[in-house]
Order: C-alpha cells, then sequence, then structure tokens
C-alpha cells in the first residue's frame, strides 16, 4: 500500500501531512486510520526502524488535512501523536509546530491562494475545537519557498511563520481552570504536589520545581530520576480534569506535565549559559514519555494562559506585571534556550490571543510504502 505525504519540519518538531480524500481511499474508519499510521510509522518498534517516524516524540507526528473554504476555517486538520515502541496513535491533543507547518503547506500545495502581502491561513484543529491562524509574507503574492528564520532548539533555517492561538480556551475540558481551582494539591504517589492543571493550547498540568526535587539551575541534564513521579502526576492529573476515568489507563500526550520556576541563571541542553534577566520564568517539560528537547507551542500556550491566572503555579513564579496592558510578552527559559509568547488581552484582561513566531519549511513529498503486520500477511 502506498500513502502520499508531505513531510515538514515545523518549528522544532517534523511532521507527515496527508490529505484527507487520499487517506479515506485506504482507510474507511478512523480505527484503520488510527492502524495505517502506526504501520506507516513503524510504531511498534522503538526506533522506528521500519518505517517513517523520527524514534522520539517530536518527530513521531502526523496530521491530516481537509480544506474548507466554505466552513469558519480554510481547512480542519486531525493531529496525531504516533507511538514509539508501541503501535498507538493517540488524537486528543493539539500541535502548535505542526500547525506552523500547516500553514505553509497550505499556501504551497494551493489550499489558500496567497495575497498581495501576507497571507493568512486559518485553521481549525478537530482534535479540541481550536482555531489557529498563520500568518506568513507572500509580497507579489508569491509563495515563499525557504526563509531564514529560526527558532531556539533548531539552527536550520525556514519560512518565517506568525501562529496565533485564539480564544475560547477550555476546548477539552470545557473550561480554562478544569478543577475551577488556579491550583490544587494534587496527591502523586506518596506525596502532594502543588499543581495547576489549565486547559489552553492543549491540557496541561503545571507543577513547582522546588517542590517536585528537580533543579533548574541545569536543563542539560535528563530527568531520568524524576520521571517516575512525573509520569504519576499527568496520571493523576488527567483523572482530575476529567480526561480519564480512574480505571482507564493514563495517556501518553495529555495532560502535558511540566515544571516550573522563577528565573535565574541556568545551563541550557547545549551547555550554553541563559541568564536570568533574559526570561521571566523558567519551564521544563514532558513530550510522551522523556523530556521535550525545547518546549511544545501548546505546553507554551497554556504556560501563557497560566501566567495570567492570579494565584497559578506559574503566576506565583513572575515577577509583578502591569496588569492594565493589552499585550503582555511572555519570555520563557526552556531547555533549548528562551521563547517569546505574546498574550493579547481584552477590556476585561481576558487573554483573547496568544501568538508566537515560528519557521517551517518543506522537507519532502513522497509516497509512502506501507508494509502490513506480520498477523495480516501470515
Amino acid at each position: 500500500m502506498r500513502l502520499h505525504g508531505h513531510w515538514y519540519r515545523g518549528g522544532t518538531s517534523k511532521c507527515w501531512l496527508f490529505d484527507a480524500q487520499d487517506m479515506a481511499q485506504h482507510a474507511d474508519t478512523r480505527e484503520e486510520m488510527v492502524g495505517l499510521l502506526a504501520d506507516a510509522f513503524g510504531a511498534a518498534d522503538a526506533r522506528q526502524l521500519d518505517g517513517v517516524g523520527g524514534g522520539t516524540s517530536t518527530t513521531s507526528k502526523a496530521a491530516i488535512i481537509t480544506a474548507t473554504p466554505a466552513g469558519p476555517a480554510d481547512l480542519d486538520y486531525l493531529f496525531a501523536q504516533v507511538g514509539i515502541g508501541e503501535p498507538t496513535v493517540e488524537l486528543g491533543s493539539n500541535c502548535g509546530n505542526c500547525a506552523t507547518a500547516i500553514a505553509l503547506y497550505a499556501v504551497q500545495a494551493g489550499l489558500v491562494a496567497p495575497a498581495e502581502g501576507t497571507t493568512r491561513v486559518r485553521m481549525r484543529n478537530l482534535n479540541t475545537g481550536a482555531v489557529l491562524t498563520g500568518t506568513i509574507a507572500t509580497p507579489g503574492r508569491r509563495i515563499p519557498t525557504s526563509g531564514r528564520a529560526t527558532v531556539p532548539g533548531s539552527d536550520a533555517p525556514g519560512v518565517p511563520v506568525s501562529l496565533s492561538f485564539h480564544a475560547p480556551w477550555g476546548q477539552t475540558t470545557g473550561a480554562v481552570l478544569p478543577t475551577g481551582s488556579p491550583a490544587d494539591r494534587l496527591a502523586v504517589g506518596h506525596t502532594v504536589l502543588t499543581a495547576s492543571m489549565v486547559d489552553a493550547g492543549a491540557p496541561a498540568v503545571f507543577l513547582r520545581a522546588d517542590e517536585a526535587g528537580i533543579d533548574l539551575s541545569r536543563m542539560d541534564s535528563g530527568l531520568a530520576e524524576h520521571l517516575p513521579q512525573l509520569l504519576a502526576a499527568r496520571a493523576a492529573a488527567g483523572v482530575a480534569m476529567g480526561l480519564r476515568r480512574p480505571e482507564d489507563p493514563p495517556q501518553n500526550a495529555i495532560p502535558k506535565v511540566g515544571v516550573v520556576a522563577p528565573a535565574g541563571d541556568y545551563t541550557a541542553a547545549d551547555g550554553s549559559r541563559i541568564a536570568a534577566d533574559s526570561h521571566d520564568v523558567r519551564v521544563r517539560m514532558l513530550s510522551m514519555l522523556a523530556p521535550h528537547p525545547a518546549i511544545g507551542l501548546t505546553s507554551a500556550v497554556a504556560v501563557s494562559l497560566a501566567g495570567a491566572v492570579a494565584g497559578s503555579v506559574v503566576a506565583d513564579a513572575l515577577s509583578p506585571v502591569d496588569t492594565g496592558r493589552s499585550t503582555r510578552l511572555l519570555r520563557i527559559g526552556t531547555p533549548a534556550g528562551v521563547i517569546t509568547t505574546e498574550a493579547i488581552t481584552d477590556g476585561s484582561g481576558a487573554v483573547t490571543e496568544v501568538a508566537l513566531h515560528r519557521a517551517a519549511r518543506q522537507l519532502a513529498v513522497a509516497d509512502i510504502d506501507v508494509a502490513r503486520p506480520l498477523a495480516q500477511t501470515a
């Protein structure tokens, strides 16, 4: 079986993008689609050796895209986080880096006609209902194929894309604060930790780094000794946020889980020193079952929203800000360096949009030869 796909780098992720009509020729149901993606990526193998997966959470992603010119957005997309070492595909989340790639793909593939000056691609994420806009420079209506924009976590240049997440929030759980509180006490094994559970960008739970015993003065080392605690926190938060029942197995993709500390000098993953005055808060996240090499954009959005909620773990880590501003810049210190989000608020102070500056590039167009599982070839 041959599956036609477009391979893109968006931000610090790599994503395979598939046209929904082409996908439908090979998979009639969502269950069949999940199986097809797992086989195409070689998900059952931790190395993903016999598929097109990259063997890491940030390079094992896909999106199925439907053009919707008469709908509320230019296109709909279903995001898929493909398993690594297990033939699974999770459909409960979103990915901003992949959305960055989708915006560029939409213009390059002709789903959205280039406008004079700049082209806005409005995208609806079917997993969460979130609406995003990718803005790309198209001077003279020229479609860009390369660019010089870079992002923390990658020195490779790409086409600059301004990506905005739009309100309303709480699309997965029904509320920005699923528990109704900016901070809760979360039982994690034999420990009780302060946790802020937020549904913005994606469902996420943030813990105080000092309570979790994690030192964010160094982000160039792994979190192996802390992984059991962080995974247990994600499992407990999933129940508290209503994302799963206690008897259901924990999900690997959501909620996102991370630890937060006030700004401070720290060592980045590449060994460079990041000064305290270069950022407003330090954050380190997990991605699936491993430390994220930077921070997912949906997690960055969740950090921004949590930072605007008094009493949250993130807000408590921030220095006081001028709440009267309609635009707030938040500089987030991550293992890859500092990324900046721009939160736009309305007259009541509610956040209506979060914008980030990213880069994307097409890597390949390919017909993937999907091997069927052995059970089907016997």
